[in-house]
């Protein structure tokens, strides 16, 4: 089925937007192990692997749409050197996440494509859901203070 070009152009920036994040979460993933903070390594491993998820529907949906998903671009990273930075870098890509899903979802539903306003929409459900993880992180660090929080994260 031809998709409107507008919108697998947007499907297309979507997926530059998920496969940044993976590589960002994965970044931080593997720091938080590094530095022996394995519970968060394991909160952000599993969010680099809901991105996975979304590249893939993203990709699914501009063949399906007749695209082609442009997988080699890629947006600027924003790797943190503590834990704190991390997580408000991963909150700014979440909340930019946020503003580019629903602008496609308004433009899907303008070019009358309810499956991909559908997708579109679970996804962004998932983002919302990032976004009140990383909030809740950042509260605790607030509350707890950086060593009693990181003290949390350490162990399985």
């Amino acid at each position: 089925m031809k998709g409107d070009e507008r919108l697998t152009e947007a499907l297309n920036s979507l997926l530059a937007d998920e496969l940044t994040a993976i590589s960002q979460y994965m970044v931080h993933a593997e720091l938080c192990e590094s530095w022996g903070y394995k519970k968060l390594h394991n909160v952000v491993e599993k969010r680099a692997f809901t991105e996975m998820k979304h590249a893939e529907r993203l990709i699914e949906r501009i063949l399906f749409l007749e695209g082609i998903p442009i997988v080699s671009n890629l947006r600027q990273m924003h790797i943190g050197k503590e834990i704190p930075k991390q997580l408000q870098n991963d909150l700014s890509a979440e909340k930019m996440a946020v503003e580019n899903y629903n602008k496609a979802i308004k433009l899907a539903w303008e070019v009358g494509d309810s499956a991909t306003r559908q997708i579109l929409e679970e996804i962004l459900m998932d983002e919302d859901r990032h976004i009140d993880e990383i909030e809740e992180l950042l509260e605790q660090i607030g509350q707890m203070g950086l060593q009693v929080f990181l003290s949390t994260q350490v162990g399985e």
